[in-house]
């Protein structure tokens, strides 16, 4: 069996930057076909001379002229991500694209019957019905590459689905965990990108920092495994070591444990069913000493109560949830909205839909237009009665 082929999208930011060192990492086993990133041209040719991909592409930007004589054709645009997407010769998809975007990408490598490995969330938060019809109707997989989730489909594997009590996934409470609520209101973009144990992107870290992250993930969960949504507990985990856990029916618990690195869930979901030798260091309990857990305080992190509610309410209320939070986050990151206004914003789009059931994808795209829109009209508000960041 030769190197797998795979396709990488997001290649340029964190979770693309990761799958490209594992796949160096073995070049027997995997080979790059095609590579996307969003606007950073330099980094993407610089990765287009290293891997020499069959097609690379820019989403959002320009690349030089190229006809594929140097091995690599260099495209533009949407269409382009989309034609990398279902790349006949890519048997596996890396999702590492941000937000709601990531959504069409995944259902044609799913309906295409490829290897999906999704870091990409939000495309079972805002359509995870169309995700499963697409998995059911191309035959292709579905591996997680979130470190949660990963851990919990290691945890799953060969367990029957009515044989689980619930799961519980671990968040490590982010920069502001032990900080009074009312001592956040001036709080900074380079604070809260300060991730006490992970490095992440912006939009990520920001959501950490909110826990908008971990009601993405409970709605992921649901998807990813069929569960009820009161199946699905968060707690908080400051050491980030356990990653998450599985009660079955019969009372034990398993957990997967590890160091913080995103290199272990991709290589997973790239060499499943395999596991291979990895150089990466042994986790040695007594040097981390305690791992320790707390519940989620009441009122504490009140935008992950808001997707929670979302999620419950079903439909394209998540879709609506993950819009609003996009646009709120990217105010905050440009210091146009403080950072405890993000739930605000987050409420008051929620309030204002009416939820739809998500039939198609254009009901997606009609809905998740209307909840950015709503949300920078909300933004521009909350700007007007409050000080704007330093």
């Amino acid at each position: 069996m030769g190197a797998r082929p795979i396709a990488v999208l997001g290649s340029t930011g964190s979770i693309g930057r990761t799958t490209l060192d594992v796949i160096s990492t073995f070049p027997d086993r995997f080979r790059v076909v095609a590579l996307t990133a969003n606007r950073n041209a330099d980094a993407l040719l610089e990765q287009v001379d290293r891997f020499r991909p069959q097609l690379a592409v820019l989403a959002d930007g320009e690349l030089p002229p190229s006809d594929g004589s140097a091995g690599t054709k260099l495209a533009a645009g949407w269409d382009a991500v989309l034609e990398a997407t279902s790349h006949p010769d890519a048997e596996i998809v890396v999702n590492g694209l941000v937000g709601a975007a990531g959504l069409e990408p995944s259902l044609l490598a799913l309906e295409g019957g490829k290897r999906l490995a999704l870091a990409n969330k939000e495309s079972l938060v805002v359509g995870g019905p169309l995700v499963m019809q697409a998995l059911e109707r191309g035959g292709g997989e579905l591996i997680p590459v979130d470190s949660e989730h990963s851990a919990v489909f290691q945890c799953l594997e060969g367990a029957a689905p009515e044989s689980v009590r619930r799961v519980v996934l671990t968040a490590s409470g982010g920069p502001f965990r032990e900080r009074d609520p009312l001592d956040l209101i001036g709080v900074t973009p380079d604070e809260a990108l300060r991730h006490p144990t992970w490095n992440m992107g912006a939009k990520i870290t920001i959501d950490s920092a909110t826990l908008v992250n971990k009601a993405l993930e409970v709605v992921e969960a649901h998807f990813l495994f069929g569960l009820r949504y009161e199946q699905v507990a968060v707690v908080v985990h400051p050491q980030s070591i356990v990653h998450s856990l599985v009660e079955f029916q019969d009372g034990s618990v398993l957990a997967q444990l590890g160091y913080p690195t995103m290199a272990l869930p991709v290589l997973y979901a790239l060499s499943y069913p395999d596991r291979v030798e990895f150089d990466t260091p042994s986790l040695d309990l007594t040097e981390v000493g305690s791992l320790t857990f707390e519940p989620l305080p009441k009122g504490r992190f009140p935008a992950f109560e808001l997707g929670r509610e979302a999620a419950l309410r079903g439909g394209t209320a998540p879709a609506v949830f993950n819009a609003a939070s996009e646009e709120a986050v990217a105010a905050f990151l440009q210091k146009r909205l403080p950072f405890t206004e993000i739930p605000e914003v987050i409420r008051g789009v929620l309030d204002a839909h009416a939820v739809e059931e998500v039939t198609e994808l254009e009901v997606v795209r009609r809905v998740d237009g209307w909840a950015r829109a709503t949300a920078r009209g909300k933004v521009d508000q909350i700007g007007n009665r409050a000080p704007r960041l330093a």
